[in-house]
């Protein structure tokens, strides 16, 4: 349990519905507990607590306690409470969490949203609905939005990308779907990881197509290689999206749904054209069995494998590829503003993170232990 963190329970106390503040709090959230509006003590129960006299008194505790950065743990009042016998939250039919849904897909689909965002959204929406069962979604207040949102940091540790992702897909429902007013939540969240990518030196690019004999497999992960690739993007590549010779790719709807053109090295030509006569795609390139878009975790699987024969011992994933495209373009004396447009970064600070990998720049620099005449006893160190 996170430290800053409080109890409810249910009580009855002399004949009156209340609602209880369970026993080992801190010493931090139990000073901010008495100072709670209304707040009693029975030594009958030995136990804080506020009378539950009327439909708001959840919602302005969450209200209060968020304000103070705790984080309210209502568990127990969803185990012990029937919707008899708990009047402040409302029963809501499954089917309304299926309508909410339904609804929220069809507004993605309609504003643009490409499926894998469309499919994190809906996912951390799901997640968000079933933390309250027994409330309708469009009654959903944002004291229990922002509680939700400290229980996933407080409980379940949270990176700061599912944090963003679950407040992003919250907001589409209520302001896209609903039509309520924009509203901004503030969350103290960790510092954003500072991490440099990772990156395959020349070497171990080839040691890595070198372990995939499968045309198509080979092939996927090279385009990958030769683009500056997304996952998403090779996967949305069309037939047509590929001039041989303009040696250019044509990226449809990229991150942000922007267009855009990059690289196709000139000797993947002879494969790509053994590739089309022998599988003779249709719509996409590259297709499943029954001729749909092949799959985001078929591709990852491929590019896992290919790692582990290769003998690879980075952490690498399937984007270290196109870290490693970035930054070997770099080192051959691309400009990053051209690497910029190549990868679709909307910000040039983005594309600068390559100039930290880049070896390029580093072997120009010498180390200020290299300038120095060090003797060890009466030898000098040979230079």
């Amino acid at each position: 349990m996170n430290a800053d963190t409080l109890v409810l329970e249910l009580l009855t106390h002399r004949g009156i519905a209340c609602i209880a503040f369970k026993q080992g709090m801190n010493s931090r959230v139990y000073e901010i507990m008495r100072q709670l509006p209304g707040v009693l003590y029975t030594k009958t129960h030995k136990r804080w607590y506020v009378v539950n006299d009327r439909p708001g008194v959840f919602n302005e505790l969450f209200k209060f306690f968020n304000g103070h950065k705790v984080f309210v743990d209502y568990s127990a009042l969803r185990k012990q409470a029937s919707p008899s016998s708990m009047p402040l939250v409302s029963e809501a039919p499954l089917g309304m969490q299926r309508e909410a849904l339904l609804q929220m897909e069809q507004k993605l689909t309609l504003r643009g949203y490409a499926g894998t965002t469309a499919k994190t959204y809906l996912e951390q929406f799901k997640h968000f609905l079933k933390f309250y069962p027994t409330t309708a979604p469009p009654d959903l207040t944002e004291a229990e939005i922002t509680n939700y949102l400290l229980f996933l940091i407080a409980q379940k540790k949270a990176s700061r990308s599912t944090q963003n992702q679950a407040i992003n897909a919250i907001k589409f429902y209520f302001e896209k779907v609903l039509g309520q007013e924009r509203k901004v939540y503030f969350l103290e969240r960790p510092l954003k990881e500072k991490k440099l990518p990772v990156v395959l030196n020349q070497n171990e690019v080839i040691l890595l197509f070198g372990a995939i004999t499968n045309l198509k497999h080979s092939l996927m992960l090279m385009l990958i290689y030769s683009a500056g690739l997304r996952r998403s993007e090779l996967i949305n590549l069309r037939v047509g999206d590929l001039d041989m010779e303009r040696q250019v790719v044509f990226i449809r709807g990229g991150k942000g749904r922007k267009d855009r053109q990059s690289l196709l090295a000139k000797n993947l030509e002879p494969l790509l054209r053994q590739y089309l006569a022998d599988y003779q795609p249709r719509l996409w390139l590259f297709e499943g069995e029954r001729g749909e878009q092949y799959s985001e975790s078929s591709l990852q699987q491929i590019f896992k494998r290919a790692v582990a024969k290769a003998g690879i011992t980075k952490e690498a994933h399937l984007h270290t590829l196109r870290h490693s495209f970035a930054t070997h373009l770099l080192e051959s004396g691309a400009s990053t503003r051209y690497i910029q447009v190549l990868l679709g970064h909307e910000s040039p600070k983005t594309t600068e993170i390559y100039t930290q990998v880049t070896s390029f720049s580093l072997s120009k620099i010498q180390s200020p232990l290299d300038r120095l005449e060090i003797e060890r006893g009466s030898k000098t160190l040979p230079e």
